[in-house]
């Protein structure tokens, strides 16, 4: 045995053992805090001012290990996770089918040739679309196929490696800062919450198109600085250590079966975010009509089937039956064999799994506190302790809470899970509607995963680019405080008008 040994590098641990971690202390508590309820109205909200303590009812060691399977199946007190968790497992097969033709990265490698000379240009563009792929599926790992197409370019031109990495890294996760209808982010809170995912949707949009013009501005002016004078560059120190990486050659040209797919697959999030929107609650009526007319027609509304519902009132399982549904168009339109078809789908649902997983475990917490009848205890806490604040201040102080909270768990839908059984009722209870809960957990989890130096996404993005964290850092930090100024800014407004 070695006289000496190296000292082991402390790891933070995975979001299921802190979320298990996260359990045992609520359970803990069930024994320590009061037990109490509220009285419900005709709806099921909780009214305020209503709570009462009742007899304390503690949780166990059988509590604590039965808890995510009560999280995914539901109890009387708690709702199950099962819908969201299916739900993901077909946005993940969707994917896998459409990363399976090539078509995405196909599609950003014809965009990148076409602006060949105009490389500037290809800023804004490549950002709003992996700003796009963010806010709609929560477009993570699934960019690392992309750095070796798009930092050797940006090189090559005469800007640096941060540019490269800035055009992905700050784009698809600005677009996840800013979810619209992300199934981990906007899907999964929205679904605890109680509230349909359309809820909200405008002000994510604002938060989308401020956030991503910060980010395009920053970046684009960085570059622009480069291009004037190369040592205005953060790596020109580094210049004569590094040499640049180079372009990935494997990248097929765009067929036109890929185009179909990329047609299809923003035809289907366009589906998506119309079928979440609640028209009806701005007067349109277009879709009701359109449902009404196509199931009356005789033979064919029965053909078609009765019990279809118009955009605007679907709900998890409907949107569930859209990537089922067009994962099938996707394969038949890019003549996909059947083997390969289900081999890609079931690889896509394997690689979201976890995540399906995490949900159900996440929800545990959430089964430990009702079963404990502590949650109303906790709420009544906050009712008195927040009681005073404005709406605006207490939407400001929900993103405040959820940086830390974010690097504590960085899963996104862990910490849904985790916290949004509490925090859209305790919003409530202060004039917030959930929907502004939501978009404040959103906007503080996004930022964080700007930065993290635990998240696999910016250490990937680092390694293979060659730019060091620290200089990530560097370059990310006054867009990281306009980002959150901003942030305070809409939040602040949209509690104040919704």
């Amino acid at each position: 045995m070695e006289a000496t040994q190296k000292k082991r590098r402390f790891t933070m641990p995975s979001s299921f053992t802190v979320l298990f971690l996260i359990i045992i202390v609520i359970a803990i508590l069930t024994w320590l805090i009061p037990a109490g309820e509220y009285q419900v109205d005709d709806a099921g909200n909780l009214i305020a001012g209503t709570y009462d303590q009742i007899a304390s009812q503690p949780q166990g060691i059988w509590d604590v290990i039965m808890s995510p399977i009560h999280g995914m199946l539901g109890t009387a007190e708690t709702s199950g996770a099962v819908e969201i968790s299916l739900f993901i497992l077909m946005v993940g097969g969707f994917l896998g089918i459409v990363n399976e033709t090539g078509a995405l990265d196909s599609g950003v490698a014809a965009t990148v040739k076409r602006y060949k000379g105009k490389e500037k240009m290809l800023i804004p563009i490549l950002m709003i679309l992996f700003a796009l792929g963010g806010s709609t599926y929560g477009m993570a790992e699934e960019t690392m196929a992309f750095y070796p197409l798009i930092v050797p370019v940006m090189i090559g031109v005469g800007f640096d490696a941060v540019v490269g990495v800035a055009i992905v890294l700050l784009g698809s996760q600005i677009g996840c800062l800013a979810s619209t209808v992300n199934p981990f982010a906007t899907g999964v809170a929205s679904q605890i919450a109680g509230i349909s995912p359309g809820e909200g949707i405008l002000w994510r949009l604002v938060f989308l198109v401020v956030t991503l013009s910060i980010g395009i501005f920053f970046v684009y002016r960085y570059a622009s600085k480069i291009e004037e004078d190369p040592t205005k560059s953060l790596l020109y120190h580094q210049k004569n250590e590094n040499k640049p990486m180079k372009m990935t050659d494997n990248v097929a040209e765009l067929t036109k079966k890929q185009l179909h797919v990329l047609v299809l697959f923003g035809l289907t999030f366009f589906m998506m975010i119309l079928s979440l929107i609640p028209w009806e609650e701005f007067g349109v009526m277009l879709f009701v009509d359109f449902n009404n007319w196509l199931t009356s027609i005789p033979i064919l509304g029965e053909i078609i089937g009765t019990a279809t519902m118009p955009l605007g009132e679907w709900y998890f399982q409907e949107i569930t039956m859209l990537f089922l549904v067009m994962s099938i168009v996707v394969g038949v339109v890019f003549r996909m064999g059947e083997a390969r078809f289900i081999s890609a789908f079931l690889k896509g649902c394997g690689e979201l799994l976890s995540v399906a997983l995490i949900v159900a475990v996440a929800r545990g917490i959430q089964v430990v506190m009702n079963s404990g009848s502590i949650t109303a205890t906790i709420l009544h806490y906050g009712e008195t302790g927040l009681g005073g604040l404005s709406a605006g201040m207490f939407a400001i102080l929900t993103y405040i809470f959820y940086i830390p909270m974010s690097f504590l768990i960085p899963s996104t839908s862990g910490l849904a899970g985790a916290t949004m059984g509490i925090m859209a009722p305790l919003g409530e209870f202060n004039g917030v509607q959930s929907h502004i809960v939501i978009t404040a957990y959103q906007a503080a989890n996004g930022l964080v995963n700007l930065i993290s130096p635990t998240s696999a996404v910016v250490m990937g993005a680092m390694a293979l680019s060659g730019v060091n964290i620290a200089t990530w850092w560097r370059y990310t930090a006054k867009i990281i405080v306009v980002i959150f100024i901003a942030s305070l800014a809409i939040l602040w407004l949209a509690a104040l008008l919704s």
